[in-house]
């Protein structure tokens, strides 16, 4: 079995920062891309960053300069180190894996979201 664990969603004030951790774990044989997303309660899922097996990574314009994505291969872990965080950051986060369980192609998985809440 598969997963992924999200961790180290919380309540913070504008301005504070927090770290996001998702860990895969089970008999997989290769976390490809991650991605983290966020959905905000009456609003779409939006995507918040990607980051390859590589490192490239990627964001969106809201985050840029405020948020980093990176990932521990060996642990199969991502991250996402979020300053200067802004009220209208509030949402639940959510962790994205394309897992390969074989040499075959990956699967979608999603982690079960952690809700990070900025006051003002």
């Amino acid at each position: 079995q598969v997963q992924l664990v999200e961790s180290g969603g919380g309540l913070v004030q504008a301005g504070g920062s927090l770290r996001l951790s998702c860990a895969a774990s089970g008999r997989l044989f290769r976390v490809n891309t991650m991605a983290w997303y966020r959905q905000a309660p009456g609003k779409q899922r939006e995507l918040v960053a990607t980051i390859t097996s590589d490192h490239n990574t990627n964001y969106a314009d809201f985050v840029k300069g405020r948020f980093t994505v990176s990932r521990d291969n060996a642990k199969n872990t991502a991250y996402l180190q979020m300053n200067s965080l802004k009220p209208e950051d509030t949402a639940v986060y959510y962790c994205y894996a394309a897992i390969s369980l074989t040499w075959n192609g990956p699967t979608n998985y999603w982690g079960q979201g952690t809700q990070v809440t900025v006051s003002s």
